[in-house]
């Protein structure tokens, strides 16, 4: 008897420790644990592990059941309140906007796409762009089989959609199309007077708490819709609550029943495999899944999954090309785990999962912290060949103590401060090479991996985009590797440039 008060004393203190460690990184959801709301600590560690062990790498996820936070994590150097890079998972944020805007009564699902641009129609306008539609825009269905590729035609993105070629019937084609969405953007701007992010604001921004948002914008000014979208994890839990709510949000309705439920169901066929999560049918910007749930996603993965038979939402986000294993894992994993009611308090796996959660950390480059070489290039100067990139030279500290590296480039000097073993946060001044506009952000490890060899991976922490430069030293020889991964759209690319010591 007095054992088993001590095992309930004990969890009881473990369950406290929990909601206190949760409310440290978390300002909205009421704290549970997974137990109560009847799904197991031991499945939300299972899918953790196989996360770490299959997907290169998830970066946060946050769990809620019945409108409880249950579990939630970040991998390190992610964190709770860095916005994080949506790409198209932004489309379902501006889907819901199109839904106020037509709850308003101020756009119907009718309305021709041209007839808010009639300045840029062509002088022989065919009857397929005539006929296009707000609803063909929200379903993909626009009539391109190519999608119209805006930010190669000039700096009017509206003027190059509406000239564009149309090759089928709007209504009658499934073909994805982030340009469409562009246009979702613009007519609401054209509409309000207003941006999209900035329309959001009191409708819907404010009402959910969500306060560290910032969207793109083209060269006209207009949100980019189809991506762009920098929020927390949280924001992403947010709205799928509200639609797993109806469009109820604390007794009080920001959006009508009526869309959510048209935005989330099947309105258009978009293959034909049953196990394929990509063929089960698209709504208004949000995919249907397998298991009768919908979700949004955005490239590299970031998900708001919601699974309205579980009363269930999952929010993700990370750098990988495999989004597939992502959805498996929480199909094979967390799905089969949820029941009706309490379950019993298991200690050793609650304890376990609180313990995995609060040491989340991203794999560091592996190595020695030095090499037999390291002296022999500590401080030194490379010379770097002639290329269009603007680098003019690197110098190495790769020797003891702190690492780092300094890039000289045609106006600034960037210094890259390395952990070892671990990942350390700085700022950039402008850029490095090979990258995109991916913000300032870093966190950098690296090691030797051999004798003559050095690498450094380099993740742009407020995006899925990481960069790994693998340095080769032979004599006073230098080749320089690097490899950019999951960054704007999924781009992928490697190249190598040479340096020869400086005398």
């Amino acid at each position: 008897m007095i054992a088993k008060k001590f095992k309930s004393i004990v969890f009881i203190l473990l369950v406290l420790f929990s909601l206190r460690t949760v409310a440290q990184t978390n300002s909205y959801f009421t704290k549970s644990t997974p137990e109560t709301e009847g799904i197991s600590s031991a499945a939300i560690l299972s899918f953790i592990e196989k996360a770490e062990k299959e997907i290169d790498a998830i970066h946060s996820f946050i769990i809620l059941r019945h409108g409880k936070l249950v579990s939630q994590g970040w991998w390190d150097p992610y964190d709770a309140e860095t916005p994080h890079t949506m790409h198209s998972l932004s489309k379902s944020f501006t889907s819901t906007a199109i839904g106020m805007l037509v709850d308003e009564g101020k756009l119907t699902l009718n309305d021709r796409v041209f007839s808010f641009f009639p300045e840029y129609a062509p002088p022989e306008m065919n009857y397929k762009q005539k006929e296009m539609r707000i609803r063909d825009l929200l379903t993909m269905n626009t009539g391109h089989i190519n999608e119209p590729q805006l930010w190669g035609g000039g700096d009017n993105w509206e003027k190059t959609f509406i000239e564009a070629e149309v090759d089928l019937n709007p209504g009658t084609h499934f073909k994805y199309n982030s340009s469409a969405t562009y246009m979702l953007s613009a007519i609401l701007q054209k509409v309000t007077g207003e941006k999209l992010v900035d329309y959001l604001e009191p409708r819907l921004f404010q009402p959910l708490q969500i306060k560290k948002h910032d969207w793109d914008t083209s060269p006209s000014g207009v949100n980019t819709g189809g991506w762009g979208l920098n929020i927390v994890t949280e924001d992403i839990a947010k709205l799928g609550q509200l639609y797993l709510q109806k469009g109820m949000w604390e007794g009080k309705r920001i959006l009508s029943q009526e869309w959510v439920e048209m935005a989330t169901a099947k309105q258009v066929s978009n293959g034909s495999d049953p196990d394929n999560d990509w063929n089960q049918g698209y709504g208004f910007q949000f995919w249907r899944c397998r298991h009768n749930a919908y979700r949004g996603d955005g490239a590299m993965g970031q998900f708001c999954i919601v699974i309205p038979d579980q009363d269930a939402v999952v929010a993700i986000t990370s750098g990988t090309s495999n989004m597939p294993g992502i959805l498996n894992l929480v199909y094979d994993l967390l799905l089969p785990a949820m029941r009706e009611g309490i379950l019993p308090p298991d200690q050793q796996a609650f304890s376990a999962l609180k313990q995995k959660t609060a040491g989340l950390k991203l794999k560091p480059i592996e190595g020695e912290s030095r090499s037999l070489i390291s002296g022999n290039i500590s401080n030194k100067s490379y010379r770097v060949s002639k290329n269009q990139l603007g680098v003019k030279s690197i110098t190495f500290s790769l020797d003891k103590g702190k690492h780092s590296i300094g890039v000289e480039m045609e106006n600034s000097i960037e210094t890259i401060q390395i952990g070892s073993g671990e990942f350390v946060k700085g700022e950039l001044i402008s850029h490095l090479p090979y990258i995109e506009d991916l913000g300032r952000s870093i966190a950098s490890s690296g090691a030797w991996t051999e004798l003559n060899e050095y690498k450094l991976r380099i993740y742009f922490y407020e995006t899925p985009a990481r960069i790994t430069y693998t340095f080769r030293f032979q004599d006073d020889e230098l080749i320089w590797e690097s490899k950019l991964e999951n960054s704007l759209f999924g781009s992928s690319k490697q190249e190598q440039l040479t340096g020869k010591q400086a005398k």
